[in-house]
């Protein structure tokens, strides 16, 4: 059951079929486009959707909000220290920003940046300075399924940097957990594999860490010989073998707004400094108000007690066997922020250009007002470098996320519910075209329209 007590409660729109099929056509049949007005249950995101608990909005009420050097930040600064070992902390309004920052000062044009997977803002951020995203993910969902499917794979990154493109890789970036490949963890022994390789030729390695604790509880789960650890003694190792980080606290900061960047190198930390100065803020509170940084710290506190995160990971894995049993192709092991289906497997007759997690996506809300987020071939398609079609996403995923403390079992049997449904009518669903779409994350403001049926 959930390890706590409902202290206060917000109403759920229950808008009707008619009222959902005009938002969605309004929206440009883009459910990022949605007004949350017309949602019922929104899985859309785990980030800045978590409700805060008790302690988190007393401590609201100790914010300091003078502009330089508030002891909200001092607390703040204590707890991140604390938990990574890092002695240079940055606060910034969130984790793009962060992201931006760091790999702004450490990627020129024709670098290369290594990831087990960058996620949508994470490639963006590398892009926007000229540098080259590559991704060495490990298999995660072929035959058995994997523990650690977040893994980076340490044999392509050793081949990489032992071939000619190997002086040009610059960073590598561990995303933890591997959101963008079914949200499954990163190993420690992947880790340490990572940070040997790159200290070999003075490469730093960088975890995007805004799921760390609950990466290393599935590490205590998973990882013969960290039974007995505690998830953040497990924290603080992840951290220790590598040379800093950034993170969303939308995610396991469990606030509403905020982002760290947190380092080792001091001459690093003052250039992205000066540039938290110009884009975020002063170094101390980087754009964020000084209650934020006190929930934040707080929430730092909390999200790595073994009984919220066994609460995680458990809903996780019961929401995914309810969905497997009603029919559904669930990624397996699940992990613990969201659970991922394949709508690829599920709709084998809309092709990757007509969208078939947007499909999926689509009829979910159209069919009871319930808001997931695909992460198909919409966000991670590539255009071809011969200019012919785009390039599919590996899998048409669509992400289930679970906001924090938000919704209970019976919520999520609503969901499953609603899906069944949807998957009863799987043959009948069309897919999707892109009627216009600009920038590097276009998912966001997308505008698409049903492909016609031919006779």
């Amino acid at each position: 059951m959930e390890p706590f007590r409902i202290k206060a409660v917000e109403p759920i729109p229950f808008p009707t079929v008619e009222e959902r099929h005009e938002a969605l056509v309004g929206a440009g049949h883009n459910l990022f486009r949605v007004p949350a007005r017309k949602i019922t249950i929104d899985l859309l995101t785990d980030s800045g959707t978590a409700a805060m608990s008790a302690a988190q909005w007393a401590a609201l009420m100790n914010g300091d909000e003078s502009y330089a050097g508030a002891r909200s930040f001092e607390r703040f600064k204590a707890v991140v220290t604390e938990l990574t070992g890092y002695p240079e902390i940055l606060p910034v309004h969130q984790g793009r920003a962060a992201e931006r920052i760091v790999l702004g000062n450490v990627l020129r044009p024709g670098d290369i940046s290594v990831s087990n997977t960058h996620f949508d803002s994470t490639r963006a951020s590398v892009e926007a300075t000229g540098a080259e995203a590559v991704d060495l993910s490990v298999s995660a969902f072929q035959g058995v399924p994997n523990p650690f499917g977040g893994d980076l794979d340490l044999d392509a990154l050793a081949s990489l940097l032992g071939g000619e493109s190997g002086r040009r890789v610059r960073c590598v970036v561990l995303t933890v957990t591997n959101n963008a490949n079914g949200g499954q963890p990163v190993s420690l022994r992947n880790i340490a594999g990572a940070r040997k390789l790159c200290a070999a030729r003075g490469i730093p390695l960088f975890l995007d860490a805004a799921r760390f604790a609950e990466n290393a509880y599935l590490i205590t789960e998973r990882e013969t010989g960290y039974a007995d650890f505690a998830p953040r003694e497990i924290a603080r190792r992840m951290f220790d073998l590598a040379d800093g980080c950034w993170a969303s606290l939308k995610k396991d900061g469990i606030g509403n707004i905020g982002g760290l960047i947190a380092l080792r190198d001091g001459d690093l930390a003052n250039r992205c400094a000066e540039q938290v100065i110009a884009y975020e803020g002063f170094p101390t509170y980087g754009g964020l108000a000084g209650r934020d940084l006190e929930a934040l710290a707080q929430g730092l506190l909390e999200v790595t007690e073994p009984g919220y995160l066994r609460y995680r990971a458990e809903s996780a894995r019961w929401f995914g066997h309810q969905l497997g049993l009603a029919g559904l192709p669930v990624l397996q092991p699940t992990g613990c922020h969201a659970v991922y289906l394949d709508a690829g497997l599920l709709l084998e007759h809309i092709p990757p250009h007509q969208l078939p997690a947007t499909a999926f996506a689509n009829e979910l809300y159209l069919a009871g007002g319930v808001r997931v987020c695909e992460l198909g071939t919409l966000v991670f398609g590539k255009p071809a470098l011969d200019g012919g079609p785009e390039l599919p996403a590996p899998r048409e995923l669509v992400r289930f996320a679970l906001p924090r403390r938000v919704y209970t079992a019976s919520h999520l049997e609503y969901v499953v519910d609603v899906a069944e449904e949807v998957r009863s009518k799987a043959a009948q669903l069309r897919g999707y075209r892109i009627v216009r779409a600009r920038g590097a994350m276009r998912q966001f403001t997308a505008v698409l329209e049903p492909v016609q049926r031919t006779r």
